[in-house]
């Protein structure tokens, strides 16, 4: 039997080392003991196992963000379960699309557990002011998480309050903010002082609270008991709990009634009214500016709306802007552009005359090194962002619409499903608006074949042409 000993901070990239030293080594799981922070003597003399380096090493892409959150799991067997299942993706590389497999059901339940757990963190923290010690004010905040979040959380609020110095003691881990993160050993909760701001979580908390839609069980599923001794404004539930139901039917007896026959038109004036308020570029890039509909925000330079005439008869709409178009803030000017820009011109299109824009507005990616290399939107970012795309759909008004691209096609009318099979047919958006299906530029750019790559080109052109001419 050997032991590994992890650290108690940067845990899962030890244990990621490790792993690969291991599976290098042919070491088997049943022969690793896995022991995270300072542990006691293994009473049968467990030594350090041998390491090996384990060339060509990949692991689906949904092990790795399923084990980058299980690490931090408070199950004392996460460690084996990773390391049993990272040795058994080597003989059989599909395991981890079995949803019917225990070992995968368990993986993807410790995963979600602990993404729970690290939103309950950055939605129920609450700093108090300290007396600062310098220029900088200077806040704590006491925290008792279900796993051993305090590390992975930690950047998102250096991110969010970094303007000042902050601490948050959990009973596992201290984390201590001053312009850069730093860890220490955990601790008791602190004797913190009371805050004023307080009395605005109060006020925020009772407005916000609908007694109409009160639902005690969905509410503690959301804001657990254990979390109330921490927040200022759990000391209003009960009061909420016990008028709910009079306030609920003095909101009913003073709401406005509107006839239905009437809701539609107020309803189309409404859009109408957003949509001349956008409709210059620069108003409606300016909106998109403060846009905080979804999380893509805050990795982004910046959004990149859509461009071109507001009388064009065909809109083109692609994925998402790139790492050229987020620095830029113009679309399609990358390499997946620049082919975009090359057929046009092959088929005799001028660009100016189309409007182009992308169904998600901020560019989503993952670093590696100094490259940033493009992730897929998610269906619910994709889903947030359909608000922007539509009203650019309501400033144009274009006769047909070329959507490129499983997330434009998503998007537009509810499926990425088929892509292949409806290119180049016409089909109805959402709203009734003819619609039709191509592959993104970037699709072909990614084809190892040149061949294949100008066959795709080709059919490529062709979609373009018969898109003009169905818009003419």
């Amino acid at each position: 039997m050997y032991r590994v000993d992890l650290p108690l901070t940067g845990t899962f990239a030890a244990w990621r080392d490790a792993a690969r030293g291991l599976i290098g080594a042919g070491v088997r799981p049943e022969e690793v003991a896995w022991q995270r922070g300072e542990g006691g003597a293994d009473l049968f003399g467990a030594a350090p196992p041998p390491m090996a380096e384990a060339p060509g090493l990949t692991v689906p892409k949904s092990f790795l963000q399923a084990a980058q959150l299980v690490a931090w799991h408070r199950d004392p067997e996460r460690f084996a379960r990773l390391y049993a299942m990272l040795h058994a993706l080597q003989t059989d590389r599909r395991l981890m699309e079995d949803r019917g497999d225990p070992r995968v059901v368990r993986l993807h339940a410790m995963a979600k557990e602990v993404g729970r757990d690290k939103h309950k963190m950055t939605a129920f923290v609450r700093f108090r002011e300290l007396e600062p010690l310098s220029d900088r004010r200077r806040f704590a905040a006491w925290f008792e998480p279900s796993h051993y979040i305090a590390e992975p959380t930690a950047p998102f609020f250096a991110k969010r309050f970094g303007d000042m110095d902050w601490s948050i003691f959990t009973p596992d881990l201290s984390v201590h903010f001053d312009g850069a993160l730093r860890f220490e050993p955990g601790a008791p909760r602190p004797d913190l002082p009371e805050d004023a701001a307080e009395d605005l979580w109060r006020t925020y908390f009772r407005s916000i609270f609908n007694p109409a839609r009160l639902k005690p069980a969905a509410m503690q599923s959301e804001m657990p008991r254990k979390y109330w001794k921490n927040l200022p404004e759990a000391g209003l539930i009960p009061e909420l709990i016990a008028t709910a139901q009079t306030r609920a039917q003095e909101m009913a007896e003073a709401a406005p009634t509107l006839a239905p026959a009437r809701a539609r038109p107020v309803l189309e004036r409404v859009h109408a009214a957003q949509a001349e308020k956008l409709e210059g570029r620069d108003q409606f890039a300016a909106a998109l500016e403060g846009c905080r509909r979804c999380g893509l925000w805050e990795n982004a330079t910046r959004p990149v709306p859509g461009e071109g005439p507001l009388d064009a008869r065909l809109m083109v709409v692609g994925e998402q802007p790139g790492d050229a178009e987020d620095l830029s803030g113009r679309p399609f000017v990358g390499p997946a552009g620049q082919l975009f820009d090359r057929v046009l011109a092959e088929a005799g299109i001028d660009r100016a005359t189309l409007y182009v824009t992308n169904a998600v507005k901020h560019f989503k990616f993952r670093a590696r090194g100094k490259r940033r290399l493009h992730e897929s939107p998610s269906r619910g970012e994709i889903r947030h962002c359909r608000w922007w795309l539509d009203v650019e759909r309501e400033r144009v008004k274009p006769r047909l619409i070329l959507a490129m691209g499983g997330t434009a096609v998503e998007s537009l009318t509810g499926t990425r499903e088929g892509l292949l099979k409806r290119r180049g047919g016409i089909e109805a958006a959402e709203d009734g608006t003819p619609l039709m299906v191509t592959v993104h530029p970037s699709y072909i750019l990614r084809l190892p074949d040149r061949v294949r790559q100008q066959e795709e080109t080709a059919r490529f052109r062709e979609d373009l042409q018969r898109a003009a001419q169905a818009a003419a």
